[in-house]
C-alpha cells in the first residue's frame, strides 16, 4: 500500500465516529445539541428537507388536480385518488361532524402525503447527500442529516401542531367555557375537591398523548436510520478476503432487504400519524 493510502486508511472515520458524524444536525450553533430541549438552537437541515418535502407534496397534488380525468386516470392520478379515498373515509370514521371533515378530511391528507415524503427520504443512499453537501462547503466535517421524521424536535413540532389544532376544536365545539368546565369536572366529577385532580389528569393527558406521537415517529424513523448505516458500514468494511467478500454479499443482501421492508414501515408510520391526528380531533368533539 501507497504511503497516500496508509495515511488515507488513518484519517478514516471509526464506526463510532462514522455514526455520530451521520447522526449530528446541522444546526445554528455549529456544533452537536448537548441537552435533549435547547430552544436557543435551530436545526437547519430539519427545517430545510420539511419544507422541500411539503412544497414538493403541494406541488404534485397541485399538477395531479390540473390534469384530472374523468376517463380511464394516469397511475399518478389513481395513487392520488385512492391516498384521498383512504384519508377520507378514516375521516368519516372518526369526525362525525360533517362541518369540521371540510378541514379535518383535507388535513389527514396533507398530514399523510407530508409525513410519508419526509419518511421517504431514507431510501437515498446514507452517504449520498451528506458527501454532496461536504463537496459544495469544501468542509470534510459538515454535518446533514436528511430525514426531518428521525429528528425528535421535528416530529414533536408535527405533534404540537395536532395538539394546538385539538385545543381550537375542543373551544369551537364546546364553547370556551363549556371546555374550561370539563377540564376541571372530567374525568371524576364535579365536586370542588376534584377540581386540581381533574385539571392535573386533563393536563398529563394532552401532554402525553403529544409526546407519544411525536416520540413514536421519531422512534421509528431514527432506528431505521441507524439500521441503514450499520448495513453501510457492513459495506464499507469488506476486504478482497473470504471474510471481506462475505461482507461485501451480506451488506447487499441485507442492504436490499431492509429497503423493501422499510417501505412498509415509511407507509405505515405515516398512516398510524395520521390515524392519531384523526383520533385527537375526535376526542375533541366529544364531551364528557
Amino acid at each position: 500500500m501507497s504511503t497516500a493510502g496508509h495515511e488515507t486508511a488513518a484519517n478514516a472515520p471509526t464506526a463510532g465516529e462514522y455514526i455520530v458524524h451521520h447522526l449530528t444536525q446541522w444546526n445554528t450553533s455549529g456544533h452537536a445539541q448537548k441537552d435533549i430541549i435547547d430552544f436557543s438552537i435551530i436545526n437547519i437541515d430539519t427545517m430545510i428537507f420539511s419544507v422541500l418535502m411539503g412544497v414538493l407534496g403541494l406541488f404534485v397534488m397541485w399538477r395531479v388536480a390540473r390534469s384530472v380525468t374523468s376517463g380511464v386516470p394516469g397511475r399518478l392520478q389513481a395513487a392520488v385518488e385512492i391516498v384521498l379515498e383512504m384519508a377520507n373515509d378514516q375521516a368519516k370514521g372518526i369526525v362525525h361532524s360533517a362541518e369540521s371533515r371540510k378541514f379535518v378530511g383535507p388535513l389527514a391528507l396533507t398530514v399523510f402525503v407530508w409525513v410519508f415524503l419526509m419518511n421517504s427520504m431514507d431510501f437515498l443512499p446514507v452517504d449520498l447527500l451528506p458527501l454532496l453537501w461536504q463537496t459544495v462547503t469544501g468542509n470534510p466535517h459538515a454535518f446533514l442529516r436528511v430525514v426531518p421524521t428521525a429528528d425528535l424536535n421535528g416530529t414533536l413540532g408535527l405533534s404540537i401542531g395536532v395538539l394546538l389544532i385539538c385545543l381550537y376544536y375542543n373551544v369551537k365545539i364546546k364553547g370556551f367555557g363549556g371546555w374550561v368546565h370539563e377540564l376541571f369536572t372530567a374525568p371524576f366529577g364535579s365536586h370542588p375537591l376534584l377540581y386540581p385532580v381533574n385539571f392535573a389528569m386533563q393536563i398529563i393527558e394532552f401532554l402525553a398523548k403529544t409526546i407519544s406521537h411525536g416520540m413514536r415517529l421519531f422512534g421509528n424513523m431514527y432506528a431505521g436510520e441507524l439500521i441503514f448505516m450499520l448495513i453501510a458500514l457492513m459495506g464499507a468494511a469488506w476486504t478482497v478476503s473470504a471474510t471481506g467478500v462475505s461482507l461485501f454479499i451480506g451488506h447487499v443482501l441485507a442492504g436490499s432487504a431492509w429497503a423493501i421492508f422499510h417501505i412498509l414501515i415509511v407507509t405505515l408510520q405515516a398512516f398510524i400519524f395520521m390515524m392519531l391526528t384523526l383520533v385527537y380531533i375526535g376526542q375533541a368533539h366529544e364531551a364528557h
